[in-house]
C-alpha cells in the first residue's frame, strides 16, 4: 500500500522531465561506510505525525516557516553518502525554502532517504525512497506545497541546489517541499531557470555529484544500486 502512495507521488514530482518512479529492480546494495552514515532506521519525525502535522494547513506555511527562519537562522548543511561529502550553502534570500529544508534536517527526514534519481549530465536528485517510512514522515510533516521563490540572480548553473516540483496543475510553479536536485551538467540547466527555486549552492564536493552522476540506472534514472544519505547541519 505504502509503496504505490509512493508511486503515484513520485509520478507527479518532476524536474524538467518526469521524476518517476516505477517497479525498481531489486539490487544488491554497495555496503554503506559505516563511519559516515548511520545504520538506516525507521525514523519518526519528533515533533509531528500522521495525525498531528507539524504544517497542518497551506494557509499555516507562510507564518510557519517565516517564524520556524527566524528562530533556526542556519544556512550551511552537509549531506553524505558512500561516494564522500557534499557541503552546500543555503540562501537567505529565499527564506520559506531554506527555513523548510532546515526544519526536515533537524527532523531526520533525509535520513532514511536516497539519492533516487541520477540523469546523466543533468542532475542528481534526492529526498524519496520506497518505505513506508518515507511515506510516515512526509504525513508527519504536513501536506503543502512551497511558494515559488526563484530570482534571476540565482540560475540553476553547475552546482546550483533547486527544488522540485510537481508537474500536474502547478501554474505557479510552487515547490514539493521533500525533494532537491544538484545541477550537475558544466553547462547548467538554464532551461529550468524559473521553473525551480535555486535556493542554495554546492560549496564543497562536485567531485562527489560528478561520482553520482556515473552509477547505473534503471529505466527511470533510479540508480540499480541505492544511494542512501545522511544530512546534518553544519552552522
Amino acid at each position: 500500500m505504502y509503496r504505490s502512495i509512493l508511486l503515484l507521488l513520485a509520478v507527479s514530482i518532476f524536474l524538467s522531465c518526469k521524476d518517476t518512479k516505477s517497479t525498481k529492480k531489486e539490487v544488491s546494495q554497495t555496503p554503506i561506510i559505516t563511519d559516515t552514515l548511520p545504520e538506516k532506521k525507521e525514523l519518526e519525525a519528533p515533533k509531528g505525525t500522521p495525525g498531528n502535522p507539524m504544517i497542518a494547513s497551506q494557509a499555516e506555511l507562510i507564518p510557519f516557516l517565516t517564524k520556524y527562519g527566524e528562530e533556526n537562522p542556519e544556512t550551511k548543511i552537509r549531506i553524505e553518502n558512500r561516494f564522500g561529502t557534499i557541503e552546500v550553502e543555503l540562501f537567505k534570500d529565499t527564506p520559506l525554502h531554506r527555513a523548510n529544508f532546515i526544519m526536515l534536517v533537524k527532523n531526520g527526514y533525509f535520513n532514511t532517504t536516497q539519492f533516487h534519481r541520477v540523469s546523466p549530465d543533468f542532475v542528481v536528485q534526492g529526498g524519496n525512497n520506497d518505505t513506508k517510512t518515507t511515506a510516515r514522515n512526509r504525513e508527519g510533516m504536513g501536506r503543502y506545497l512551497l511558494p515559488n521563490e526563484a530570482l534571476k540572480k540565482y540560475p540553476h548553473v553547475r552546482g546550483a541546489f533547486s527544488a522540485a516540483k510537481y508537474s500536474e496543475q502547478n501554474i505557479s510553479k510552487a515547490s514539493s517541499p521533500f525533494e532537491f536536485f544538484i545541477v550537475q551538467s558544466h553547462r547548467g540547466a538554464h532551461h529550468i531557470d524559473g521553473e525551480h527555486t535555486v535556493f542554495g549552492r554546492v560549496t564543497k564536493g562536485m567531485d562527489v555529484v560528478d561520482k553520482m552522476n556515473e552509477v547505473s540506472v534503471d529505466g527511470t534514472e533510479w540508480p540499480e544500486e541505492n544511494i542512501y544519505m545522511n544530512v546534518t547541519i553544519v552552522e
